[in-house]
């Protein structure tokens, strides 16, 4: 099993929105960076965990667990003219965007706060403290477990 951080802002969709999807979950789609593309498309397995993070927010951080349900599928909004997704170079033959289905596993009695996660030693080196954070990015295991320890 692999572990991610897939940040999120929650007036977009939140952990709450992503409960109330049920098992079916949601596709995570409109990811537009080629890093965390590949991440999604060829390094996440159904059954990885993910560290779900509310951020651009009065209260940015993890709000909570959710698991990768699907393999990458193309995601279908870079097809659609109308989507602030759409990318006219991308073709069904040759699609440039993948998303993963991802399920609601558990939210956080409260939010842990960035502010909180800057201050583990423990998490010096984790993808979401360094610059150019992306969107979706990896956890180590013993981050994860760091992280768990502070819900």
């Amino acid at each position: 099993m692999n572990y991610w951080l897939m940040k999120s802002e929650p007036d977009a969709f939140s952990i709450d929105d992503l409960r109330s999807r049920g098992a079916d979950g949601e596709p995570w789609d409109g990811v537009r960076n080629y890093q965390a593309r590949n991440f999604m498309w060829h390094d996440m397995s159904v059954g990885d965990r993910v560290l779900f993070y509310h951020s651009s927010c009065k209260d940015v951080g993890v709000a909570g667990i959710a698991e990768i349900i699907s393999e990458a599928v193309p995601d279908e909004s870079q097809f659609n003219p109308e989507s602030p997704y759409y990318d006219p170079k991308a073709t069904a033959d040759k699609p440039r965007w993948y998303l993963r289905q991802v399920r609601f596993v558990e939210k956080f009695p409260t939010i842990i706060p960035l502010a909180l996660l800057k201050k583990q030693s423990a998490l010096v080196d984790m993808a979401l403290l360094k610059r150019g954070r992306l969107s979706v990015s990896p956890v180590t295991e013993s981050e994860w477990h760091a992280v768990l320890s502070l819900s």
